[in-house]
Order: C-alpha cells, then sequence, then structure tokens
C-alpha cells in the first residue's frame, strides 16, 4: 500500500510550524482510512475560524488546526487499532504517519476540530472548558464497520485551551498510550492508543504546581473512541440555556449511537439516560474489580458511551487502601479515592440528569433511572467478585459474609490486591479444612510478612477454611474455579512504577521497556514467564516517589 505525498495546500485557517516558514497546511494521502464526519456535517460548529482562546457560544465545536512541531516521528503504535482503522502494518514505518499523527499534517478528509463542553470539578461547576489541548481530526470507518474518532491530545492550543499551550508531555503520553491498550485486554470499557508520536520539541511544566517549572520532552498521543462526547457537553448547553443546541446533541448522539432508540424525543431522552447510568455502573464496577483509580472523576471526563476517557493521574492501588488516591490535587479531599468511585459516579450522573431536564421537563422519570444505579453497580460488582473468588455468586448469606470478612482482612496490613486474588486460586479446594491452609502463595501478597502477628495468621486461615467450605458446597470443581478467577485477576497491570520505569528509560531515548509493557499489557491474564519480573509488589524505593505514588494533572 503506498502513501503519496500531495503536496501543501493553503488553506482558510493557516498556522505557522515551527518547521516551517510560510503559513500553509501539509496534506498527504494516508491510503487506508475511510472518513465520514458526522459530528462536524451534522451539527453546528463556531462561526470564527481564528484561534484565540474565547467564550464560544451556541456551537458543538470549534474549526482548528494542529499546531506543527520541529522533528516528528512515530514512538510506537498498537497493532490492533491499526488492523481496526484498516492501516497497513507498513504505514507506521511512513514519514507520512509520523506527520499526520503528531499533529503535522493532515489528509484531505480530516476535519480538525475541538468540541466545546463544559463541567464540574471536584464538586463545582467550572463553567466552560472544552478541548483545551486534543484536537480531533474526524470519524473513520472501522473495519468492523463502526465509527471511530481519531483524536490528538496535545497537539497545540484550541479556543478553550485557557492558559495552557495545548501541548502534552512524554511521560503523561506514555502512561495514556499503555494505559488505553492495557485497559482494554483486561476487559475494561476504554478509550484506545493508536500512537505515540515525538515532537521534536520541549514543553515547560511544573508537574506537581509547586513552584518548579522544567523543560520536558513533547509528545502526541492518536485517541480512538466511538465518540469523545462527555457529560459536559450537555452541561454545557443547559447552564447557558441553549435548549436548542441541548435537543441538537441529544438527536445526534441517539441518531448515531444508539440507534436502538426510538425517533428523538422526551422518552428517547430518558431512554438514553438510563442506558448511560448503566453503562457507567458497568465501567465503574470494572475499576473496582482490578484495583484501578481513575484520579479525575470530573464530569468533563465521563463519557457517555460508559468509557473510561481522559488518562491523566491515574493509578492501581497496590496495597489494598480504599483510600489511596493518585492525584496531589485530591489528597486533601480525597474525593476521587478508590472506595468513593461508585458513588462519585452516581453524582456525576445526577449532573447529567439536570443537564438533561430541560429538554424532558419532567423530574421523576429521570430520578427513577439515576435511583437505578446503586442497584445496577452493586448486580455488577458483586457478580464480578464472585468470579474474583471462583463462586457462581453470594446468594447465600454465609458468602456474604465471606466477602465482607475478605474485605476487612485486605485493610488490617499492607496486601498486594492484585497478587492476592491471583494467589488465592492457587488455593486448593481439596485442602482438609481440619487442618491449617498452607500460606505461602498467599503471603507473596504482603508487603511486609515478617512484621505481621500471629493473630492475622490465624484470621486468614479462619477465613480460607470458610472459603474452601464455600466452595466445596457450591459444588464447583477445582479447574473450573481457577479457570474463572484467573479469566477476571489479572496477573500483570500497569503498576505505576512500571510505567515510570519505562518513562525514565524514554527520557533517554530508550523505548525498550515501553516495547516490552505494551506486549504484556495485551495478554494480562496470562502466565508470561518472559514477564515473570513484572508480577511483583511495588519495590519499596517507589512507595513515595514521584511518578509511582503521586501524580498530578500536568502534561
Amino acid at each position: 500500500m503506498r502513501t503519496i505525498v500531495k503536496g501543501e495546500v493553503p488553506r482558510r485557517n493557516t498556522v505557522t510550524t515551527m518547521s516551517e516558514s510560510t503559513s500553509y497546511t501539509k496534506y498527504v494521502d494516508l491510503q487506508g482510512l475511510d472518513f465520514d464526519n458526522r459530528f462536524t456535517a451534522q451539527l453546528t460548529g463556531d462561526p470564527r475560524t481564528d484561534n484565540n482562546r474565547r467564550q464560544v457560544n451556541r456551537a458543538y465545536f470549534s474549526e482548528v488546526l494542529p499546531t506543527g512541531t520541529f522533528s516528528p516521528s512515530t514512538l510506537a503504535v498498537s497493532e490492533e487499532v491499526f488492523s481496526l482503522l484498516g492501516l497497513e502494518h507498513e504505514l507506521e514505518r511512513s514519514q507520512e504517519f509520523a506527520q499526520i499523527f503528531s499533529g503535522n499534517a493532515l489528509t484531505y478528509d480530516m476535519e480538525p476540530h475541538a468540541m466545546c463542553y463544559g463541567g464540574h470539578q471536584f464538586g463545582n461547576w467550572a463553567g466552560q472548558l472544552g478541548d483545551g489541548r486534543a484536537i480531533n481530526l474526524g470519524e473513520v470507518i472501522g473495519t468492523d464497520g463502526n465509527h471511530y474518532m481519531l483524536q490528538l491530545k496535545g497537539a497545540g492550543p484550541t479556543p478553550y485551551s485557557r492558559s495552557g499551550d495545548g501541548r502534552a508531555v512524554l511521560r503523561s503520553s506514555i502512561r495514556e498510550f499503555l494505559c488505553s491498550e492495557g485497559m482494554h485486554h483486561l476487559g475494561v470499557p476504554t478509550t484506545r492508543a493508536l500512537s505515540l508520536c515525538g515532537t521534536g520539541d520541549h514543553v515547560v511544566r511544573d508537574m506537581f504546581y509547586d513552584g518548579n517549572p522544567v523543560e520536558e520532552i513533547g509528545a502526541v498521543v492518536c485517541r480512538v473512541a466511538p465518540s469523545f462526547i462527555r457529560f459536559g457537553n450537555f452541561e454545557i448547553f443547559a447552564s447557558r440555556g441553549e435548549l436548542e443546541e441541548l435537543k441538537g446533541l441529544l438527536d445526534f448522539t441517539i441518531r448515531n449511537y444508539f440507534p436502538e432508540i426510538a425517533d428523538p424525543s422526551p422518552s428517547a431522552y430518558i431512554q438514553l439516560f438510563e442506558k448511560v447510568v448503566a453503562s457507567t455502573a458497568t465501567l465503574v464496577a470494572h475499576w473496582q474489580r482490578v484495583g484501578f483509580v481513575h484520579g479525575v472523576m470530573n464530569t468533563d471526563n465521563m463519557s457517555i458511551h460508559g468509557l473510561t476517557i481522559d488518562y491523566g493521574p491515574y493509578g492501581w492501588i497496590d496495597n489494598f487502601d480504599p483510600d489511596w488516591t493518585p492525584n496531589t490535587t485530591d489528597r486533601l479531599q480525597r474525593r476521587y479515592r478508590f472506595r468513593n468511585q461508585p458513588a462519585v459516579a452516581h453524582w456525576n450522573l445526577a449532573q447529567l440528569a439536570n443537564a438533561l431536564y430541560p429538554a424532558i421537563n419532567e423530574t421523576e422519570p429521570l430520578q427513577e433511572a439515576l435511583d437505578c444505579f446503586e442497584e445496577l453497580f452493586i448486580e455488577e460488582w458483586t457478580g464480578m467478585m464472585a468470579k474474583k473468588l471462583g463462586l457462581r455468586d453470594f446468594s447465600d448469606p454465609e458468602s456474604q459474609v465471606l466477602l465482607s470478612n475478605l474485605f476487612a482482612i485486605l485493610q488490617s496490613e499492607e496486601i498486594d490486591m492484585t497478587i492476592f486474588f491471583r494467589s488465592l486460586a492457587k488455593i486448593s479446594a481439596e485442602h482438609d479444612p481440619t487442618n491449617k491452609v498452607p500460606l505461602a502463595d498467599i503471603q507473596l501478597a504482603y508487603y511486609t510478612p515478617d512484621d505481621v502477628k500471629e493473630e492475622h495468621w490465624a484470621r486468614l486461615d479462619f477465613w480460607l477454611r470458610d472459603y474452601i467450605a464455600i466452595v466445596r458446597a457450591s459444588g464447583i470443581i477445582d479447574d473450573e474455579r481457577v479457570a474463572i478467577m484467573n479469566q477476571v485477576n489479572p496477573k500483570y497491570v500497569l503498576r505505576n512504577y512500571l510505567a515510570q520505569l519505562a518513562i525514565d528509560d524514554a527520557e533517554k531515548g530508550d523505548f525498550g521497556m515501553v516495547y516490552d509493557l505494551l506486549e504484556m499489557l495485551r495478554n494480562p491474564y496470562g502466565e508470561q514467564p518472559e514477564f515473570e519480573k513484572w508480577a511483583t509488589k511495588r519495590p519499596e524505593w517507589a512507595r513515595n516517589r514521584p511518578g509511582c505514588s503521586m501524580l498530578s494533572c500536568s502534561s
């Protein structure tokens, strides 16, 4: 498959890039991408085309071009997403690919734009936000027949950038690229990542907002999702009383993403909300299943598709601490801590319901749909937890007590959540419950086993005997139980310290660990002996190191 450079063509709203002395947009042909730009074709854009920061009213998006960079290069790609979009794999080595997905060129079918939306941040209405460092290139029809929006994060300023420069740095871009793909292979609903590109530029960032800015290496990630419509897209129109635009977005969303719903009407809008409630409940249950903490669950970071979106200061809990948050901005309030994610999701859905109300004018059906969240979440979460323990369900009182006692044990010492559940499958249900249960495999999950008191080990032994008895009573044979558990309890996750080690190497020009982690994350439930060294507890040096324990929204 050939790529043909078609040259530079003048355009209406042009930019001068760092690597070019004249103002123009470079167009190239990248064969394989089949565009159908519904968002920009069916919705109204901002009439202004200048790239100046401003309030944008009665518009869904603003046209904006990516800003060119000094020396673009392709650093990594997702082979699966490449195939999904219909691209030939030899293109990943082409200069045209690097030019396009670093923001230095467009294809003729692309319609770059930034979306207008608002949002509640840390519980407070923040007004207009919008795509401040993300530029949507357009919608591609994938090989599966579905539409996918391509979005560059870090491709330069937009009218929504506020005081930011619209750029992203290598460290955060690596984290987003790897986690997007890792979450997909874990079975967690998520946006995907096509590519990670270097820019050749440096970006000034104050990582912890403590008055110590430094120059960092710039990068761009190409995100991929059915759409990047968020709760905040609806909130901004409701907040401004722009009812026509609110209904227009609802109609567009139903028509293109939820065609199973009847023709747009107030009852259809309620059905849409019911679906968003359900998919959000499922999403957060998956986060709790694998120990993922999003870190910044603002309403502008909540997808109407029930996807994990906007990977910023996320993290995996190592020792089971329900009050842990990876976000330095949230370290005092801990609003977005692990245990609070279901409650925050429910609160965010309430804000979405408030935004939809002007188009429906009925409170009761919205409240009824919202009230279903807790039941839906518990149903999803308990089903997942049953599988994590190799059980069919928690229908009997004994198994319910078993679960609550387990969480008490996990919180009583520093116990690695991922390793504990993976090791639990190694406990044989054929063990004689009158004898002590061998603890060697389980003890691997403890950070300081030598400091654990005998009373704790006795408590754990008692719990394990109850567990074995319940497994036996359920009639599940050991092989079946182990298979169930190993399909939902990952052996490998993107631990914070692993991502930081990969970043350390990449900043020195070595991307070997980035590639290895990407390969490892493709099969998180497999044994993968070649990656066994990464299926271990967080090392002590990473306990309080920046990037391993706490992160910020800086990118």
